[in-house]
């Protein structure tokens, strides 16, 4: 007879992170949010509304992506297609060969640790929150009609 896995709520997941070297502390920018950092890493997680049927397991859900710490808040990974940077509302930097392996180390713990889906492209490496590659920027609206051959020029 197969038994049902234990799934912890959130406050054990919370106790189960610390146990495990996480730093776990409140973020008042997100409505019942807890900032969860270890390596250089962060993202903030909530309570997963059980209810609505959410698949990916545990009890916690990630309100923020996993990214770098910079001043206390979590940094966007943004993808330019040449380099990845670092985004926060203040600025933009070229991410490190460290901060890219501090987020991909936080991120497969963190998978491991609450029972969320681990990927196995996500597991081969960083991937980024935003991909803006320049020869694509401001091609949306410069777009013209393809030329159509059948169409008679000059009204024959």
């Amino acid at each position: 007879m197969s038994r049902k896995p234990h799934i912890p709520n959130f406050d054990q997941t919370l106790e189960i992170l610390r146990a495990h070297g996480f730093s776990v502390s409140p973020f008042t920018e997100v409505a019942g949010g807890s900032l969860v950092s270890k390596h250089g890493a962060g993202t903030v997680l909530v309570p997963r509304d059980m209810n609505k049927g959410e698949d990916g397991g545990g009890s916690a859900a990630l309100a923020v992506p996993p990214g770098a710490l910079v001043g206390g808040r979590v940094a966007v990974l943004l993808d330019r297609g040449y380099q990845k940077f670092v985004k926060t509302p203040q600025f933009e930097i070229p991410a490190t060969s460290s901060q890219l392996q501090a987020i991909h180390l936080f991120t497969e713990e963190l998978k491991l640790l609450t029972g969320a889906i681990s990927l196995y492209n996500e597991s081969l490496g960083t991937t980024s929150d935003v991909y803006q590659y320049d020869r694509l920027k401001g091609r949306e609206g410069t777009q013209t009609a393809p030329a159509r051959p059948w169409d008679l020029a000059g009204g024959h």
